[in-house]
């Protein structure tokens, strides 16, 4: 059992039983191909919550107060298929509980045994993918469960809608749903999309962000940092619109790859994060 808390929040709030909500890390960096250190994430989000004011301005609402539990880490996986399987069964049992589960990874491919999960759970499920690449290869490296291949199962059997995309294989166009994609060079300096994302959505969403899905200027701590990305803005007005028009039942944050002596993506995680607990429990 983790002895820390999330940002240090007092132990009547971290409680397993009490608190609303539960966060899984996943720490896993097997499959990345190019940046590394996806696996030290969850620590240095960790260290940068620790230092984050708990009162949330725009909400009005100090989130952690229905609690907020950290579960015990995912162990060391010696492949891929080991990872998936593991992720599916553990939120398979996560999601026999009543409590709002969020992960942390760890690189992107930590995400298809937990969408699956979830598609499994609730009846037609969107998955709203904010991310800078496709991850629709059917498999890369030798295995589906690549990084690469993140949502190619979930746009298989969900709503899949993909938001931020500026970086793809050609092979990856016969997956793409035109309108159900929003291309970084489409939506770049502008707010005017968000409702046709929202449109698109069912009731019930579960959410996957990439942060390498922001701009490279404020989140250079990723794997594979793309120019042209979206701003903090344009993601935080996303995630409010849709948390506050629909029922999001999950969401992972995943990619973060700590740089060292750079302090501000980690922070930036760590607010992104809490930002979307406050967008769920407003009120």
């Amino acid at each position: 059992m983790n002895k820390k808390t999330f940002a240090g929040i007092e132990s009547q709030f971290s409680g397993k039983d009490d608190s609303a909500i539960w966060l899984q890390s996943i720490p896993y960096d097997g499959t990345s191909t190019w940046g590394k250190g996806a696996d030290k994430g969850f620590d240095a989000f960790m260290d940068a919550a620790e230092n984050m004011e708990l009162y949330d301005i725009e909400t009005d609402s100090e989130v952690y107060r229905k609690g907020i539990h950290l579960l015990k880490n995912a162990p060391p996986f010696s492949s891929p298929e080991e990872m998936y399987q593991w992720t599916y069964e553990n939120t398979q049992e996560l999601l026999s509980h009543d409590k709002f589960l969020t992960f942390f990874g760890g690189e992107h491919s930590i995400s298809i045994g937990i969408i699956k999960a979830f598609y499994e759970h609730f009846e037609n499920l969107t998955v709203l993918q904010i991310d800078a690449h496709a991850d629709q290869r059917p498999t890369y490296g030798g295995t589906p469960y690549n990084h690469a291949c993140a949502v190619y199962d979930a746009g298989r059997h969900c709503n899949l809608l993909q938001v931020g995309i500026r970086s793809m294989d050609v092979g990856e166009k016969s997956f793409m749903v035109d309108d159900k994609t929003w291309y970084g060079h489409e939506i770049i300096g502008r707010l005017d999309w968000i409702p046709s994302v929202i449109e698109k959505m069912t009731d019930e969403v579960y959410i996957t962000v990439d942060l390498d899905a922001f701009d490279s200027s404020i989140m250079p701590a990723t794997g594979t940092p793309e120019p042209g990305g979206m701003t903090w803005q344009q993601v935080i007005e996303l995630l409010q619109k849709t948390f506050s028009r629909k029922n999001v039942v999950g969401f992972d944050i995943v990619e973060l790859a700590p740089i060292p002596g750079m302090k501000a993506p980690q922070f930036l995680a760590a607010k992104l994060y809490y930002k979307m607990l406050s967008y769920k429990f407003k009120g």
